[in-house]
């Protein structure tokens, strides 16, 4: 990415970014008069990380990204902000630009997210992480006729994650200053070929501006996310696709049933081993390329052991899963496969996913499930 690209870059995102902090109308009208609401700027500089060797020649300069942040503050009205430490929330309009603007292009992303302080006392500086995941659109995704050379990302629409480790340091009532770097990543999830995914880490800049920051008066806290029981079984089907090596090749289905027992250790924390049945038509495929039989319905699914992680925000929880595939034929991707993603859980049990299925960090699928949580033994109290 030369200079005069850079300072282009520079100038529209800052214009933006004075016109969002300076419009009264934006700032007293609508749905931001509704409690408190800061805007947050934000550029970031930094690298792709070349996870594969093919991935060499893609790397040209370095990547800078502009993001624009709505935030909103905790007000402690609920227990799951109480617990997470009064955590700020919102949605973020990020551009990448990657450094190679004739292959790789540039991506825009919109997707929420929220920074969990990570010390319980508040104070003028804060060591914070944030949590984001959401869309990304890439405007250079390969194609055989067009853009051949980009061997990373095979599809215009693609997930976006993003870690970050941040300090905020108050810079009087109105003001915030955050340093820190990011990890952000964009795939698809091998719903295209090519998808090795590009993953970016940076150093970040931003400043945080109150747009409304009253005091709120905090008159009761909802705890109707405190869990019932330290013991849960987890039920839930999903649906997802994949394709081969080939970018023309069709899509196979993959169809999941899992069920699955967890330990609530906190409201924020709970632990669990589980089973996970797969239907994939992908595997049937690579059965009979290795001249395996599938004459049984057996012998057309694969079971999966594994073990499970969840963070739990409220009626939102992050899972980390891994585990084995257990007497299947074959397993031409792995032995060991393993799924992160994003549920919610309604009041009444019912559960709504979206995950990713992965063989050792290479993606196998993106798939959207739901699901059902029973609690049982019900006897014991939680702490939170």
């Amino acid at each position: 990415m030369n200079l005069t690209s850079i300072r282009k870059n520079c100038n529209i995102f800052f214009i933006l970014a004075v016109y969002l902090l300076n419009n009264s109308c934006f700032s007293q009208n609508g749905f931001l008069s509704n409690g408190n609401w800061y805007i947050k700027p934000s550029i970031n500089y930094g690298v792709i990380l070349q996870h594969r060797a093919i991935m060499g020649n893609l790397i040209k300069d370095n990547v800078t990204m502009f993001e624009i942040n709505l935030v909103k503050p905790s007000s402690g009205n609920k227990l799951w902000q109480l617990q997470n430490n009064k955590p700020d929330y919102g949605i973020t309009f990020t551009m990448i630009d990657y450094g190679n603007p004739e292959v790789l292009g540039q991506s825009f992303s919109l997707a929420p997210f929220i920074e969990i302080p990570l010390r319980k006392k508040e104070k003028a500086s804060r060591l914070i992480m944030r949590i984001c995941w959401g869309v990304a659109y890439l405007n250079k995704p390969f194609n055989i006729e067009t853009n051949p050379k980009n061997t990373a990302i095979g599809s215009n629409l693609n997930g976006f994650v993003q870690l970050r480790w941040q300090w905020n340091f108050n810079l009087g009532q109105r003001f915030r200053i955050e340093p820190g770097f990011s990890f952000s990543h964009a795939s698809n999830g091998r719903i295209a070929v090519p998808n090795l995914g590009l993953n970016v880490i940076t150093f970040n800049l931003g400043l945080t501006y109150k747009l409304i920051d009253k005091k709120i008066e905090v008159t009761g806290i909802d705890s109707s996310t405190h869990f019932k029981s330290r013991h849960e079984l987890v039920t839930w089907y999903s649906y997802g696709l994949n394709v081969t090596g080939n970018p023309n090749g069709p899509k196979y289905p993959a169809h999941t049933l899992s069920l699955n027992y967890f330990y609530n250790k906190s409201d924020k924390n709970k632990f669990g081993a589980g089973a996970d049945l797969y239907y994939e038509e992908l595997y049937l495929k690579d059965l009979q390329e290795k001249n395996f039989p599938a004459d049984n319905a057996i012998d057309k699914v694969r079971l999966g052991i594994k073990l499970c992680y969840s963070y739990n925000i409220g009626r939102i929880s992050l899972p980390f899963e891994t585990g084995i595939y257990a007497g299947a034929k074959i397993n031409p991707e792995g032995l060991i496969f393993s799924r992160i993603g994003v549920r919610y859980t309604t009041k009444n049990g019912i559960m709504i996913l979206f995950g990713l299925k992965t063989h050792l960090g290479v993606a196998y699928h993106f798939d959207y499930g739901i699901g059902y949580r029973l609690n049982f033994c019900m006897k014991k109290k939680i702490t939170t």
